[in-house]
Order: C-alpha cells, then sequence, then structure tokens
C-alpha cells in the first residue's frame, strides 16, 4: 500500500511571498522560462510555492506555481475566494469534501484546469510524480485547514 504524506500548507505559502520575480524590459513585460523559477528549497516531503504575480495574502490578483513531490497531498481545506488551477506538468489527483479519500481523487493531466469555489472543502496532490499546477485568485487567500 502507497502512503502518502499529508502537509499543512499555510507555512510553506508564507515562504512563497518571498519569492523573485522576473526582471522587467524596457516596456514592463516579464519573461520567464520554467529553469528561471526560484523554487525554494524543499525536503522532498512538502509543497513548494512561486509567487508570479501579485501577492495571495494580500488584496488583489495573484499567481503562483505550486509543486507537489511524488506522494505529497494537501489535507481537507478550502480557501474564502474562488481559485483557478492549472495542470503544467505531472498528474494532479483531486478529491473534494472533508474526507481524505484518495480512492475517491480525480486524476487531472497537464492542460486541465479546476474551479475551487470559495469555501469549498478539496484536497489534491500528487501520487506517482511531481505535479506542478498553477493557481490564480484574488486575494487575501488563506488555506483554511478542515479539522
Amino acid at each position: 500500500m502507497k502512503r502518502f504524506r499529508l502537509v499543512c500548507l499555510v507555512p510553506a505559502l508564507l515562504i512563497a511571498a518571498f519569492a523573485a520575480f522576473g526582471q522587467a524590459d524596457e516596456e514592463g513585460f516579464i519573461r520567464l522560462a520554467p529553469d528561471e523559477l526560484d523554487w525554494p528549497e524543499s525536503d522532498g516531503n512538502s509543497i513548494s510555492f512561486v509567487v508570479l504575480a501579485g501577492d495571495p495574502q494580500q488584496e488583489g490578483f495573484y499567481m503562483l506555481r505550486a509543486r507537489f513531490p511524488a506522494g505529497v497531498m494537501s489535507p481537507p481545506h478550502y480557501h474564502p475566494s474562488d481559485r483557478h488551477v492549472t495542470v503544467i506538468s505531472g498528474t494532479w489527483h483531486t478529491g473534494t469534501g472533508p474526507d481524505f479519500d484518495t480512492d475517491a481523487m480525480v486524476p487531472l493531466s497537464p492542460g486541465s484546469y479546476m474551479m475551487h469555489p470559495a469555501g469549498a472543502v478539496h484536497y489534491d496532490g500528487a501520487k506517482d510524480e511531481e505535479v506542478i499546477v498553477e493557481i490564480k485568485g484574488i486575494g487575501p487567500a488563506p488555506t483554511i485547514r478542515v479539522e
């Protein structure tokens, strides 16, 4: 039986607020290649985040990338505002409701989209491979864990 590591998202998300942004050109355009993203160091047991725009802890639009190492899942939680998620790489497994159940999770492949409605309980993560997703929303967007 495969074991999954459940992680709390709040401390990891705070780290994301310090991620470096790309340099704007003379017209204000910013370009970042995947290898230019400044991911925080990971111990392989937690989700890491890179903020691409805005700040999810402040008022206004934000966009971030989340990287789930293989076997790492978030526990059931919710956010006070809608979040829009696109799978960038890997197969992201998603579940809804307060009861964590890997058998009920729906796999989403690269290019897939999922909207997390405000206040809706969900959980997600990576099973057998690393997964990267892009998350967009309006902050502040704390992660509220369901006990």
